[in-house]
């Protein structure tokens, strides 16, 4: 039996030559993890951080498992179906077949044992993610500590909302990207429309590295444009074999025809961008040697701008193309070190690391550097049941240790952990150190939440960081606003107790959580991104954190309304004069609120926050003196604390406040009572200046209501598409704004700077051979619907949709805002219907 690992390629002078292909007997024996150099342990310039992300049900955790399996981190490959899945362990992952939470694997590519003497693997740290529009914070949260990503498509549906969602947000973060055609094995996938979507709703430039081989209408392979090769891959085991340009001229000359028109149009697009590559083409012509364009993609991608992206092809589920697209990311996408320099905020400022090491710090009148000897940042936290609280943290700079002093610079803390792990799905290992690039998790950090900052110093033994570097941080991702909630009521006081703990842990865990106790009626309110997050969190409290479902009463899954100004309010100063935890104290401030218009925006100040939808502006004068009485960043969150916590519940339905800014002002003259103003008390100050502000808009009618929106993707047949877009507009308040075929491709679509008719990419078999693939194979007629509609009617449509469609339909929601609610649903909202 003879297993096919591998496809690496060099070349000497113009003669290419082919090697790598290790051709190995008892293949499946080699499949054991190699631990010959500890990933912990890898030098920066070979780690490649990666995410996979996508739609839903594109085939992300298919493809990871494949990953694993080839490279020999794992003797079985996983199924989404069957529940086995390395990645997706949690028995609700399982049970349901998506991905709920990031889970972070580890392996090396090419494996050790199957390198040449003279090629070191690169050790590959990949993040499956959710693909799913409620867990989109999880996603968010990711994305900034990778330093790559592959995207992946689904052949048959092509570019999809959150697939353009994820994008921007990868797009953000400036992190290089790879494009992966999945599902090619399908019937109606389109390799073609697929990669002009991308083009146009990506805004990307597509510069195919591969393409597909199909017999007929059979999917055998991928034919590596780059290197002029056939992969033909065997059913099931994913075995791979070469093929050489001329073998595939003798069975198919229509076929290399393609591989040459698409290698040439691949070179053109280099040679327009890359001189070396412009050079060589007018030298050799199409004939332009394998390690150049390689060279000149990677250099191409590298800034994270996405104006071009390296297109792979592939059926994951069947075993086909996922050994090259590995070869991609080996190839393609950087290390560590390959990236721009991290950006922190220090105070004010948003500076580079370079910058920050050459901060001076005075010290008993004398200026020297107080360099800063790590740097890492906090990107999830997950209470294990084994381990307890876990910190995942991605090291950006130097390195930490079991004995090393960190400093929280988000809760001006310092803490140490207990052990340091490397994390591979479900199982760990303990490690003693983690160094630059690396990713691993901390335990025993009672503070850290996600977002934190940790910094060591060196020598330092005291009990605060020195000050120029305390509020030096990492910017953490926005979470966006919750749009449902469901209600919990305790049945006694202790139950209630335990429950409020659960939620803090659970919060701690997803800070796209949100939850509050209602004083009046008792009750704890659960937010959330959208039903299915809630329903997870809910599930989570029962088996998790052993709530019993018979301790309180659950409420429905329900809509989250908001709050917002309709004009704006007078300033507002308000003094808080009382004690707090037996300790006298005072401190006041001036607020002034207005609806947010976009010019807000587009006038942001440093001293400026967006939070929930709002936006928050800090003024603290300086005075006459020219020197403050305190730390202005201390108070400055202190300040911002308390209007945070002020817009947290409207005067009108106790519901949170967005669409927003509030102007604070905190003036040291007259409201700061030196050691009576303590952190509690301004927060206070500022917390009722912004109730008071709101009050008063409430009185005069000023307070409006706001609902979420979301934008729906219907996919239904065309005999149904009429009754849904009546039930639609007249039914549920909402629009369909669009209406067109499934399989029609939008040649130039708005704001796209790539042109699809100058991009090349090759017929499918359809086009030209009668098939069941696609539409010629299809009698009935898909439409698909885009729109916006009130989120309480859309949450749960798909069982409405079901009896027009008969089943056959496809639904996606993704959000959609927040809009006033005016007219009759207004008051239909009055009325508590």
């Amino acid at each position: 039996m003879f297993t096919t690992i591998s496809a690496r390629f060099c070349h000497n002078g113009r003669n290419k030559l082919l090697f790598g292909f290790l051709v190995l007997k008892n293949g499946p024996n080699l499949r054991t993890y190699s631990t010959e150099i500890a990933h912990h342990e890898a030098r920066v310039e070979t780690i490649r951080n990666i995410g996979i992300i996508a739609h839903v049900d594109a085939g992300k955790t298919t493809t990871t498992e494949r990953m694993l399996y080839h490279s020999g981190r794992t003797r079985h490959m996983g199924n989404v179906d069957h529940g086995n899945t390395t990645t997706d362990f949690l028995p609700l992952e399982r049970q349901r077949g998506i991905t709920i939470q990031s889970a972070a694997v580890t392996f090396q590519w090419p494996p050790k044992s199957l390198c040449p003497p003279d090629v070191e693997p690169k050790t590959v740290n990949l993040i499956d993610t959710p693909g799913h529009q409620d867990f989109r914070y999880e996603v968010d949260r990711c994305l900034p500590i990778l330093d790559g990503a592959v995207c992946i498509l689904d052949s048959v549906k092509g570019v999809e909302t959150h697939t353009e969602r994820v994008w921007e947000s990868a797009h953000l973060t400036r992190i290089p990207r790879l494009l992966y055609v999945n599902k090619l094995d399908r019937d109606g996938a389109s390799f073609r429309r697929s990669v002009h979507e991308a083009a146009t709703r990506l805004k990307t430039w597509p510069l195919l590295c591969q393409i597909p081989w199909w017999q007929k209408d059979d999917l055998i392979g991928v034919i590596d444009v780059v290197h002029e090769v056939g992969l033909r891959f065997t059913p099931i085991s994913g075995t791979m074999s070469v093929v050489s340009k001329e073998s595939i001229h003798k069975e198919n000359p229509a076929l290399v025809e393609e591989m040459e028109k698409t290698r040439v149009s691949l070179l053109e697009i280099l040679s327009e961008h890359d001189e070396e590559v412009f050079d060589d083409f007018l030298e050799h012509e199409k004939n332009v040697y394998a390690g150049v364009i390689k060279k000149s993609i990677r250099r191409l991608i590298r800034d994270g701008k996405a104006k071009f992206t390296p297109v792979f092809a592939g059926a994951s589920l069947r075993n086909v193309g996922v050994q090259p697209l590995l070869d991609g990311v080996v190839d393609y996408l950087p290390s560590p070190d390959e990236r721009p320099e991290l950006r922190v905020i220090a105070g004010s400022r948003t500076i580079t690391m370079s910058q920050l090491f050459e901060m001076v710090v005075k010290k008993k009148g004398h200026s020297h550097q107080q360099p800063v000897s790590s740097i890492a940042h906090v990107f999830k936290v997950v209470d294990d049941p084994k381990r307890g609280v876990m910190s995942w943290v991605r090291v950006y700079h130097g390195g930490l240790s079991r004995s090393s002093h960190m400093w929280n610079s988000n809760v001006h803390g310092f803490e140490k952990t207990q052990n340091i792990v490397h994390v591979s799905a479900k199982d760990y290992h303990e490690v003693q150190s983690l160094h630059t690039g690396h990713i691993g998790a901390m335990t025993g950090l009672k503070q850290a939440r996600t977002g934190d900052t940790l910094l060591t110093f060196p020598g330092h033994t005291g009990s605060l960081a020195p000050e120029a570097f305390r509020s030096v941080r990492i910017k953490a991702p926005e979470i966006p606003p919750a749009v449902a909630f469901i209600s919990i009521e305790p049945y006694t006081k202790t139950l209630g107790d335990k429950i409020e703990d659960a939620l803090k842990r659970l919060t701690r865990e997803d800070p796209s959580i949100r939850w509050y106790k209602d004083e009046k009626t008792e009750q704890l309110i659960l937010s959330g991104m959208g039903l299915l997050h809630l329903e997870i969190a809910q599930d989570r409290l029962l088996t998790h954190y052993k709530i019993d479902k018979e301790s309180a009463i659950w409420g429905e899954i329900e809509v989250e309304y908001s709050e917002t100004l309709l004009a704006p309010t007078e300033t507002h100063r308000e003094t808080y004069d009382r004690s707090l935890r037996d300790k006298q104290g005072k401190a006041a401030c001036s607020a002034m609120v207005e609806p947010l218009e976009e010019c807000h925006h587009d006038s942001l100040l440093e001293s400026s926050v967006e939070r929930d939808g709002n936006i928050i502006h800090i003024s603290i004068p300086l005075p006459k003196s020219g020197h403050l009485p305190f730390d202005p960043e201390t108070v400055r969150q202190q300040l911002l604390n308390g209007a945070i916590a002020g817009l947290a519940r409207g005067p009108r339905r106790s519901c949170p406040v967005r669409k927003c800014t509030v102007h604070l002002t905190f003036d040291p003259s007259t409201d700061w009572f030196g050691p009576l103003s303590t952190g509690g008390h301004v927060t206070n100050a500022a917390l009722f200046a912004v109730r008071a502000a709101m009050k008063e808009a409430h009185a005069k009618g000023f307070v409006g209501i706001l609902e979420p929106y979301s934008e729906f993707r219907i996919l239904c047949p065309e005999e149904a598409s009429n009754a849904i877009q009546h039930d639609i507009g007249s039914g549920r308040g909402g629009q369909v704004l669009e209406v067109k075929d499934q399989y029609s491709v939008s040649q130039s679509e708005e704001g796209s700077e790539v042109n699809v008719e100058k991009v090349y990419v090759p017929p499918d078999p359809y086009e030209t051979v009668q098939s069941l693939r696609g539409p010629k194979g299809r009698t009935v007629r898909m439409l698909e619907l885009r729109g916006k509609a009130p989120l309480k009617e859309m949450m749960k449509y798909d069982g409405h949709l079901r009896s027009l469609t008969a089943g056959r339909h496809t639904l996606q929601l993704d959000p959609g805002g927040f809009e006033l609610v005016v007219g009759h649903r207004e008051k239909m909202l009055e009325k508590g219907e």
